[in-house]
């Protein structure tokens, strides 16, 4: 759960990490949590790159993260319950994501890097730390 962990740590705003994490961290909680997802307005703001618009397909948001330092493999939390909580690579996770609407994070590098997938139109974004 290093991934989940560092997502709400490093991309959250602080008042709702505690709150978050407490979900996370019980499996019958983690569904509410997911849920939430589905109306995230609790990230940080300093930390969400826009996609450029015409770079919004798997293999271009691929090349974007590649860029960035991503690896191969990705951490998936997801409204998907097929995808949640797994290991993957990371070009099959953006296919399994990208344009489906439905809320996932995937975690390229536990609290430095990540992809954000939500379910509006236009919810794409590249979550990035430097520091």
């Amino acid at each position: 759960m290093a991934h989940d962990e560092r997502l709400l740590a490093r991309f959250f705003i602080p008042n709702k990490r505690e709150r978050y994490s407490e979900m996370l961290s019980h499996p019958k909680k983690r569904s509410k949590f997911l849920r939430e997802l589905v109306h995230l307005t609790h990230l940080d703001s300093r930390y969400i790159l826009p996609i450029p618009p015409k770079k919004l397909f798997p293999d271009q948001i691929l090349a974007i993260l590649t860029q960035k330092g991503a690896p191969q493999t990705c951490w998936a939390t997801s409204e998907n319950p097929d995808l949640d909580g797994r290991e993957m690579p990371l070009l099959e996770a953006l296919k399994e994501v990208v344009g489906l609407q439905m809320s996932t994070f995937l975690s390229c590098i536990p609290g430095k890097l990540a992809y954000y997938e939500g379910e509006a139109m236009g919810d794409r974004w590249i979550l990035e730390r430097r520091d």
